[in-house]
């Protein structure tokens, strides 16, 4: 992949998407809770571009961002994303909103913990101490109920269930601990499905669908890559994977270090190890349609050759990883710190990464022959260089 120089990295300017480039995009959003602004940015930016997405894919935090995405007009996608962000992080009375500075990591420790404790506007709040004294009491410690208000008011399921645009969303069954998908090209999607998808025991109590009940997706998977991928007929797509754990991160040297870093590697190598897997396979299935082409007539109707002509495949895939970095350890509380600060700089620096790769569209380079399956990170490159030159970056930059 072509490395950027530094004036890159300052000013991005977007490569243009030639008519050669036909693939279909989709926008695939991983679960992450407060880390989810990140992807908002991420797709501010893409709403900018040529490669605004038809299939939408999300689990937990993931979802909501998709619904609310796939639920509104493209001119105002990213006024509804704001607006649900800005209600779900509005400072109150009792607790102001910060200004930055020293004390800012104190501030956004005590945010998680006012999550803890009060809830977030507009999402989810404490169940009623009254709840626990009666019978077993209940069985998750929030009710989102105001969830749902919020969904019914951002987003037009009308326009969803038109499949104006693909969404999908990921949930497991509590019954059965099957994992599955709620997809508008198959079956008409309400609010329900979105907050079975985000509904993540035990702060949430499983969303009940058509007579059974459902959990939060991330509890088996939580990227709805290899589901887009992998749906059959496959077409040919450029697949924006957007990531809020990183796999990569430096030996954690403090208890609370070890817990955060703990998270990233639990969340991040599920993920990881899809994609890797998905990869792989597919180089398999390209590389047998070409192989299947070179087989003399007297072989091409032989029982083998008609399994492998099953799995064979002329599709081609490029996967561009979008993963959220942070420069300084945010702990391991940082999916539910829902500071308004902090959530602005996480939607800042998804805008940015998004903006770096569209300006480097390595997926633009010519292909190898061999290759059914290609897969990009571009701002790896720009978060190690932030951490060899520390203070120095912004130096670097200019």
């Amino acid at each position: 992949m072509r490395t950027m120089d530094k004036h890159e990295m300052s000013c991005p300017q977007p490569i243009e998407r030639p008519a050669s480039y036909d693939k279909r995009v989709a926008l695939v959003l991983q679960g992450g809770g407060a880390l989810g602004s990140y992807q908002a940015g991420v797709y501010e930016a893409l709403s900018e571009s040529a490669y605004v997405p038809d299939w939408i894919a999300g689990i937990s935090i993931g979802s909501i961002n998709a619904a609310i995405i796939a639920g509104n007009a493209p001119d105002n996608r990213v006024a509804r994303l704001r607006e649900f962000w800005e209600e779900i992080t509005a400072p109150s009375a009792w607790w102001p909103a910060s200004s930055g500075g020293p004390g800012h990591e104190a501030y956004g420790r005590a945010g998680a913990l006012s999550a803890i404790l009060f809830g977030q506007p507009g999402f989810f709040a404490p169940r009623e101490p009254l709840a626990w004294l009666t019978g077993a009491g209940p069985s998750s410690y929030y009710d989102s109920s105001a969830l749902r208000a919020t969904l019914e008011r951002l987003v037009d399921f009308d326009r969803i269930n038109a499949r104006e645009t693909r969404l999908s969303v990921g949930a497991v069954n509590v019954r059965t601990g099957n994992f599955c998908y709620f997809d508008n090209a198959e079956i008409k999607l309400r609010p329900e499905h979105v907050m079975a998808s985000s509904a993540l025991p035990p702060a949430f109590a499983a969303i009940e669908i058509d007579g059974e009940f459902y959990w939060d997706g991330g509890l088996v998977s939580n990227t709805p890559l290899e589901y887009v991928l992998e749906y059959y007929p496959r077409r040919s797509r450029l697949a924006f994977q957007v990531d809020v754990f990183p796999s990569r991160g430096p030996l954690p040297r403090t208890l609370e270090q070890a817990s955060e870093r703990e998270k990233d590697i639990r969340y991040s190598s599920r993920t990881r190890k899809g994609t890797d897997s998905f990869r792989a396979m597919h180089d398999i299935r390209h590389n047998l349609e070409t192989l299947l082409g070179k087989l003399p007539d007297h072989l091409k109707n032989e029982p083998e050759v008609e399994l492998l002509r099953e799995m064979a495949c002329v599709t081609t895939m490029d996967i561009a990883h979008l993963i959220y970095r942070s420069d300084e350890n945010q702990g391991s509380y940082k999916d539910y710190e829902f500071t308004r600060q902090t959530m602005r700089e996480r939607w800042a620096q998804g805008l940015s990464d998004m903006q770096l790769t569209l300006a480097a569209s390595p997926w633009l380079e010519p292909r190898p022959a061999h290759v059914g399956a290609r897969t990009f990170d571009v701002t790896r490159e720009v978060h190690e260089l932030r951490g060899k030159l520390g203070d120095g970056y912004e130096h670097a930059r200019a």
